[in-house]
């Protein structure tokens, strides 16, 4: 019998595991609610990574972010009544959607 070569697991990019926390915090019931959520740049994420998510979650019409002193930043938007991106859907579109049949690794908030 021949043996089958093990499934290659995907390792998720560190942007995709960033745009996915990012995007869970923004999901959040409680900031759903508020319309409001702060995010903060772990030792892990790479500055690069950080500042592109801030950059398209700054370009997106109706998102609101201000920057505190100890490098967090609050992310603020309005009340969706049309069709327009939400600031999850944002932060869920930088993110690479990678095949979920694979095993998933359990992301660190």
């Amino acid at each position: 019998m021949a043996q089958k070569a093990p499934a290659q697991r995907q390792q998720m990019t560190g942007a995709e595991r960033l745009g996915l926390r990012v995007s869970a915090m923004i999901n959040h019931p409680l900031a759903q609610v508020q319309r409001w959520v702060t995010i903060h740049q772990l030792d892990t994420d790479a500055q690069e990574d950080w500042d592109a998510i801030l950059e398209v979650l700054a370009s997106t019409d109706g998102i609101d972010l201000t920057f505190h002193d100890d490098g967090s930043v609050t992310v603020k938007w309005e009340a969706q009544e049309s069709d327009e991106p939400t600031a999850a859907a944002v932060a869920e579109d930088q993110a690479i959607i990678w095949d979920r049949s694979e095993e998933e690794e359990a992301v660190p908030f």
